[in-house]
Parts: structure tokens; C-alpha cells; sequence
């Protein structure tokens, strides 16, 4: 299957959710993804309110993370942390499932908090990621995970948050796609830093791809298409 760099850009979550980022860091995010037309800029919530400043009138959304990374956060907590994050101009929520619940098989409790936030998503007009954290999950509970999710009303399910044992696996996202189907999102993350990487990811059945290393993703697209 052929990319173009200018398609393959569209697919990319730049992201910087490293604790350690400054306002000149999220900055500069932002000029990148600009540049790029990527699909968004990945940031935590401090971050919410300058970035969508910086991006009002691009086609680039805001995108943010709750219940980061854990998962292990109240409900309650996910959802006002969701709500405050839309009301500061967020128009794509990734959320962290309550891992523990998923795999101490309390589905009511997973599904439930998954639609909570989505309700409050769509209201906004805003998609919700689903993050399964896919490396503390076995097989089974990753199917289970993304049927959840599904009927929760996610958009998306998401392999990783990047801050787990390991991260996206091409297996774990074409099990995703054969879970959720052909119209549901599926969004691999962490670890993904190269072209190759992001190509085989795209393969595997992935409709978006989180990566920090997007700018240099781009530019080896861009030197495969002009043959350099």
C-alpha cells in the first residue's frame, strides 16, 4: 500500500507528554505540526488552553489526555478532568481505561466509565481515544478491552500510552482492527520513530499513529517520494 508524505501526515499525533516540557517546547509542537498539517498536538491538560490558542483557525485539533497514565483515577475524576479539558478548547480526549478493572474482569465498571467520558465528548463535539495499555494486558483481555470500548461509543481504541513497559506492536493492532471491525478507529502509539515503523503500523489496520518523532517521520517520507 502507497502513502504520500502529505497523507501520512494527516494520520500523526504529535505528541509531547513529557512531564519535563516546557511552554517553549509546546511552542515550538505546535510550529511542527503547523508546518506539517499533522492531525494534532498530543499535550497534558496544562497544555490545553496555549495550544489551542496557537492552533485557532488550523485544521490541526487539540488533543489531551485523561486519567494519564494509570488509568487508576476515580471515574468522577475522568470525567471533570474531560469536562475542563473541553471547556479549554480540546477537541480529542485519550483516555486511560481503569486497567485494573479490565483485567479483574469488572466489564460494567470499564464499559460504563468509558461511555461516561464519551457522552461528555460527544456532546462537545470531541472524539475519544480509548487507551487499553496494551502490555498489561493478555490477548483475550485486549479483545475483551476493545469490545468494551466499542460499545461504550468510543471512536477509538489506543494501543499504549508510551509510559508502560512497552509499546505498539503491529500484532496487537491487527488484533484491534479484527476486534472493533473495519469502521472503528484504532490508533497505535508508542515506541513508533521511524517511517518503517509507522508504515508497517498503517498496514496492521492503524487510522492513527501518536508519535513525538513525527517531524522526522515526515521528512523521510518526503525523501522517498523525491527519490532521495
Amino acid at each position: 500500500m502507497s502513502h504520500s508524505a502529505s497523507s501520512i501526515a494527516t494520520l500523526i499525533d504529535h505528541t509531547l507528554l513529557r512531564p519535563e516540557a516546557t511552554h517553549a517546547d509546546i511552542l515550538q509542537l505546535c510550529r511542527e505540526a503547523l508546518e506539517n498539517n499533522f492531525a494534532s498536538v498530543c499535550i497534558n491538560a496544562y497544555w490545553v488552553p496555549l495550544v489551542a490558542a496557537e492552533l485557532t483557525g488550523s485544521e490541526v485539533k487539540v488533543c489531551t489526555v485523561v486519567g494519564f497514565p494509570l488509568g487508576a483515577t476515580s471515574t468522577e475524576a475522568k470525567v471533570a478532568e474531560t469536562e475542563a479539558a473541553l471547556r479549554a478548547g480540546a477537541q480529542e480526549i485519550d483516555m486511560v481505561q481503569n486497567i485494573g478493572a479490565l483485567r479483574g474482569d469488572e466489564r460494567e465498571t470499564v464499559e460504563e466509565e468509558i461511555a461516561l467520558v464519551a457522552a461528555v465528548c460527544h456532546r462537545a463535539g470531541a472524539i475519544v481515544k480509548v487507551i487499553l495499555e496494551n502490555s498489561l494486558l493478555a490477548g483475550d483481555q485486549k479483545v475483551t478491552a476493545c469490545l468494551l470500548a466499542k460499545d461504550a461509543g468510543a471512536d477509538f481504541v489506543k494501543t499504549s500510552t508510551g509510559f508502560s513497559s512497552s509499546g505498539a506492536t503491529v500484532d496487537d493492532v491487527k488484533l484491534m482492527r479484527r476486534t472493533v471491525g473495519p469502521e472503528m478507529g484504532v490508533k497505535a502509539s508508542g515506541g513508533i520513530r521511524t517511517l518503517d515503523d509507522l508504515l508497517k503500523m498503517l498496514d496492521a489496520g492503524a487510522t492513527r499513529i501518536g508519535a513525538s518523532a513525527g517531524v522526522k517521520i515526515i521528512q523521510a517520507a518526503r525523501a522517498a517520494e523525491s527519490g532521495n
